[in-house]
């Protein structure tokens, strides 16, 4: 994530380790061994940095007699300088947090949670209950608090980036574009996902209308569907439905 006004990035241990070592090293394949980071991840990790910076962090240096390297930019010094500042402020309020009896990991991950800002419709936070690895893509299912599961499919790099393991805390985001409805539980199909639920409420428009289903589990799905399918499944609250769609509509986030 960049920078927003004076915020500090948001930026994960370990890319904030790759970094340190970069300006230590002064080469990427050194500060990915000393970070505890394949070289392709690496190299992955800091393309994320730079695309997501609003000025270059790291930056390479290619040929010449010492063969090219890795350099940190002065804006990246900055950016590490800073994160320092925020790690220990951020140190001292949890500290705080515990001193009133509560828990400051989770105070932390629910200040996380109700902070996060997307376009999706749909924000789940859960724990990986099962992992399978593939050699391409990896097949993610996220239990939510109240019982529902979601599969996720994910790319290797991607899985490996987040450190994703079983019982590692996610959000799982779907668009509610994305999301089909059926009146009756759907069978055969290719689609990973197949929640029953109850029409919580239904809100219209001149083209789309808005369903949300309550789960199981108490989990709210939201559903954007066209007027005209609206009409024909006759949808009102209270009256069962399943929300189907596919693995791979599913974004994972940590």
């Amino acid at each position: 994530m960049g920078m927003t006004g004076n915020q500090p990035f948001a930026l994960s241990e370990k890319r904030i380790e790759l970094l340190r070592q970069i300006d230590r090293c002064g080469s990427l394949s050194a500060a990915a061994k000393a970070a505890g980071m394949s070289y392709k991840g690496a190299w992955d990790a800091v393309d994320a940095i730079n695309n997501l910076a609003e000025k270059v962090l790291v930056e390479r240096i290619s040929g010449g007699r010492g063969g090219g390297g890795s350099l940190l930019t002065e804006e990246g010094k900055r950016v590490l300088r800073m994160y320092d500042l925020y790690a220990e402020a951020q140190r001292r309020f949890l500290e705080e947090i515990a001193r009133h009896g509560g828990s400051a990991q989770s105070m932390e991950n629910f200040f996380r949670r109700i902070g996060m800002k997307t376009s999706a419709r749909n924000q789940f936070s859960g724990r990986v209950s099962r992992l399978r690895r593939g050699a391409v893509n990896d097949e993610v299912v996220v239990g939510l608090s109240g019982g529902d599961e979601i599969t996720a499919i994910v790319t290797r790099d991607s899985a490996e980036a987040m450190e994703l393991a079983e019982g590692r805390e996610v959000y799982a985001l779907v668009k509610a574009s994305s999301i089909l409805l059926a009146t009756q539980k759907p069978e055969n199909i290719s689609a990973r996902n197949v929640l029953g639920g109850t029409v919580e409420r239904v809100t219209g428009g001149e083209v789309n209308a808005e369903v949300v289903l309550e789960l199981p589990g108490q989990a709210r799905l939201a559903a954007v569907i066209t007027r005209e399918s609206l009409e024909r499944m006759e949808l009102k609250a209270g009256q069962p439905a399943w929300a189907v769609f596919k693995a791979s509509s599913v974004i994972l986030g940590v």
